[in-house]
Formats: C-alpha cells, sequence, structure tokens
C-alpha cells in the first residue's frame, strides 16, 4: 500500500481504506471523535467526508456509535523508526527471522521430531507449518513477552503440565479418575504445544545468540538513542564491504536517517556511492525510490527525532526502565505507541501540539457527531454499564502498514492494572522493517 500510494501515486489504497471505515461506521454507528496525522491519513478523512456526505443525501441514517469512542489515523510516514527498528517480542522475531503470513509462519523441521515419530528423517526434511492466533493458550501468554522473558515461561509452564500428568499416577477414586480423563485431552493439547513453542524458541535463539544479531542490536540502540548518527558507521561499512543482504543494509542506513532526522550530506553521498559500487548499478533505482519516499534524505534543520525522543520519552536509561514497559525495542517505544497512549489518556491532542508539529503531514481532530448527540450516547453507556466504568475503545488505523511490536505494546497498554482503555487495531498490512524494504525496491530485470 505504501509503495502505490507514496511512490506510484495510485490512491486506490486511500479509497479503499475510507471505504472499510465506512463499512464499519454502518456495522456499529458513527465514531463520535476522529483523530489523525500525517498526509495519508488526511487523505483518508477527506474521503472518508466525501463519502459520508453523499451517504447524507439516502434516506438511512447511521446513529452515533455505542462501541467506539474515537478513530486514530496514523500515517506509516510520521514514524520509519518503529518499523526500522528490530522487533525483539516473541511474535516479532517470529515475524523478523521466518515471516508470519495469514497468521501463520513456517519453520524447518529438525526440532519438530519427537521420539516416538515413525519417520524422524521425513519429519526433519519437510517445513513445519505453525498456526500463530489468540485461540492458543500458550501462545497468547508469550506473543507480547520480550523474548528473554519466554524461556523461563516455558520453563515454568513444563513443570505446571508435568505436575498435572503425574497425577494420573496417584491413588484416586473413580470419580478423580474420571475428571481426569476428562481433562486429559486439554493436558496433551497443552503438551504439544510446549512441545512446538520450545522448538520456536530454540530456532529464534540460535539467531539471538549470534555475534551478527549483538552487533545489529548495538547498532541500533546507538541510533535510537543519537549515538554517532552523524557520521558514518563503521558497522553498516562492515556490511557493505561483505555484500551482507541489501534489505538488511538499507534497513540501518534508514534507521539512521530517521533517527538523525536526515543524513549529513557528504555521509548520504558516501552511503550511496558504496551501495552502487558494491551492489550494482540497479541499486540506484531503489536508492531513488527510499529517496522519494523520504526514507532516505540529507539533513535539514532541526532534529526532530532528537526533540521527540526526549519529549515523549521514546528511549530511557536502565535506572529510568519501568518494568510494565515489556513492549520496549532496544529500551525504545515505537512513537505511534506514545500517540495512542496520550489519546487513551487525554482524549485528545491537548499538551501535544508542539510536538505535532515536529512530524510530517497535517494533524486531524474532528467531532462527526453533536455533544448532545454524544451525551446521549454516554448516558446510554452508563445505563447499560456496572458500577464498573466501561473501558473507552479506541480503533487504531494504521495506514501503510503495522507492526507486530506496535500492536504487542498498544495490547500491552491496554492491559495495565490503570488502563480503562481498549484499542483495536486495523491496517492495511502487516510489515516489518525488511518487508516495507522490499517493497520499495526495484524487483531485478
Amino acid at each position: 500500500m505504501y509503495r502505490e500510494n507514496y511512490l506510484e501515486g495510485d490512491k486506490t489504497c486511500i479509497y479503499n481504506s475510507a471505504q472499510a471505515l465506512r463499512t464499519i461506521q454502518q456495522l456499529y454507528g458513527t465514531i463520535p471523535r476522529v483523530l489523525g496525522k500525517g498526509e495519508a491519513a488526511k487523505q483518508v478523512w477527506d474521503l472518508m467526508c466525501r463519502l459520508n456526505k453523499e451517504e447524507q443525501a439516502s434516506p438511512t441514517k447511521v446513529s452515533p456509535s455505542l462501541c467506539i469512542d474515537q478513530l486514530l489515523l496514523l500515517d506509516r510516514a510520521i514514524d520509519f523508526t518503529s518499523v526500522m527498528a528490530t522487533q525483539l517480542t516473541y511474535e516479532g522475531l517470529i515475524d523478523e527471522i521466518y515471516g508470519i503470513k495469514s497468521s501463520t509462519a513456517t519453520f524447518p523441521g529438525e526440532k519438530f521430531v519427537s521420539a516416538d515419530d515413525p519417520n524422524p528423517e521425513v519429519t526433519a526434511r519437510e517445513k513445519k507449518r505453525v498456526i500463530l492466533n489468540s485461540s492458543e493458550e500458550l501462545f497468547t501468554e508469550l506473543r507480547d513477552c520480550s523474548f528473554t522473558a519466554v524461556g523461563p515461561t516455558l520453563s515454568k509452564k513444563t513443570h505446571v503440565i508435568k505436575t498435572q500428568l503425574d497425577e494420573r499416577h496417584k491413588n484416586k477414586s473413580v470419580q478423580e479418575i474420571r475428571h481426569f480423563v476428562d481433562r486429559l485431552p486439554q493436558l496433551l493439547a497443552n503438551k504439544q504445544s510446549l512441545v512446538t513453542h520450545t522448538a520456536i524458541a530454540e530456532y529464534i535463539k540460535e539467531t539471538t545468540d549470534s555475534f551478527d544479531f549483538h552487533d545489529t542490536m548495538q547498532c541500533e540502540e546507538d541510533f535510537l538513542n543519537c549515538v554517532d548518527n552523524e557520521k558514518v558507521c563503521p558497522y553498516i561499512e562492515d556490511l557493505i564491504a561483505q555484500k551482507a543482504p541489501l534489505t538488511k543494509v538499507l534497513r540501518l542506513i534508514c534507521l539512521q536517517c530517521s533517527t538523525g532526522s536526515g543524513l549529513k550530506p557528504k555521509v548520504l553521498e558516501y552511503y550511496k556511492r558504496e551501495l552502487v559500487q558494491v551492489y550494482g548499478l540497479k541499486t540506484w533505482l531503489t536508492i531513488c525510490n527510499l529517496e522519494k519516499c523520504e526514507l532516505l534524505k540529507p539533513q535539514q534543520g532541526s532534529r526532530q527525532y532528537a526533540v521527540l525522543r526526549k519529549a515523549l520519552h521514546l528511549t530511557m536509561d536502565d535506572s529510568e526502565k519501568n518494568t510494565n514497559d515489556s513492549y520496549l525495542v532496544n529500551k525504545y517505544t515505537p512513537l505511534t505507541v506514545r500517540l495512542s497512549e496520550h489519546i487513551a489518556k487525554n482524549k485528545g491532542w491537548s499538551g501535544i501540539q508542539d510536538m505535532l508539529g515536529l512530524l510530517p503531514g497535517p494533524t486531524i481532530d474532528e467531532l462527526q457527531t453533536s455533544q448532545a448527540r454524544m451525551n446521549r450516547r454516554n448516558s446510554a453507556s452508563s445505563e447499560n454499564s456496572s458500577s464498573i466504568e466501561n473501558p473507552r475503545v479506541i480503533l487504531v488505523f494504521f495506514i501503510g502498514g503495522c507492526t507486530y511490536q506496535e500492536i504487542s505494546a498498544l495490547r500491552t497498554i491496554s492491559q495495565q492494572e490503570d488502563s480503562n482503555v481498549e484499542f483495536v487495531i486495523l491496517t492495511t498490512k502487516m510489515i516489518n522493517g525488511t518487508t516495507f524494504i522490499e517493497s520499495l525496491m526495484e524487483p531485478e530485470q
């Protein structure tokens, strides 16, 4: 979608996005308040308004939504940093290393061979497809965890399941045995789930334990903390000299550009020259695409990222680390998540207008229903609720793609004890830094 809109000028995706939101409002009612940031967000909002005017001419009327309180439109162009940084949650790393398509990931078969497998050699050669969704209890628990927490969680689950299965050896009454037999299918399913995710974790650990991965993480962390992001990076130089995968090199250069609010002209020219010399002239077309999308650009004026980093607490020191911020990537909180979190706490942009001015594209803050109708909606919600206040629902629409890391972050925020908000995520595509760069590359002829 991002390539079509920003690179090729094809606005079909904008129309489809507006139509999707229109359908949601037809099903669940008009969303009272719309906020947004970015050029694509403004285009979707303007088209929504036009479609709504056409709809008002028809006899059917849509009442205010009793399900969704706010709509937040976020253009991917306002935050490239969160895409280029490596995702470090369990689900995010699966996507980074193996890719997730339609909630399914494919792994090598070696570690999935069981002791009682009649054909272990065949199983080892075959690819193992694993469905990853919230219907599986263990994956639901693991998906948002930092990968460092996955091992202890699996170890604890192993002990629990072993204890439950060992209960069959104890002397029991007929009724207790019957109860155990009733639970047995679920226990065996839990055991199989544990075996599957232990194998996946072992595959991921092979990557995360490598020197190359640690060097990449150190490079990313330096950029995210504005360390040496104004000069040529020796690690990127080494990768180019080794002719490392082009997507990996471009991803790091784009991260350096994003966190430096551009690259110094000499640094940018040096990278471009080295890329063309090592990877060939065909790379020039990809570089031009990245420049057109402003993923690569020279530094001009103020350092927006440095200001946003401090004002919105995008990064933090070890001493400041909050134990609830399990969604940190290299101690970095995605900018899109900070904006969503601010909306959840303040119900609008109040207090960060100056920060929004540092981001590209226009800002949206509109009411779709009158205050009287909103008051009626709130009173209806109060009548339907119990003594516990109903959580506010915010529909967050990522236009141009969203990462699993960002979804995990929003899910974590909504699960905190002091939170009274639920986020519903809508996106044009699930992406990571590699797939995003690949979508902007020119195919080889």
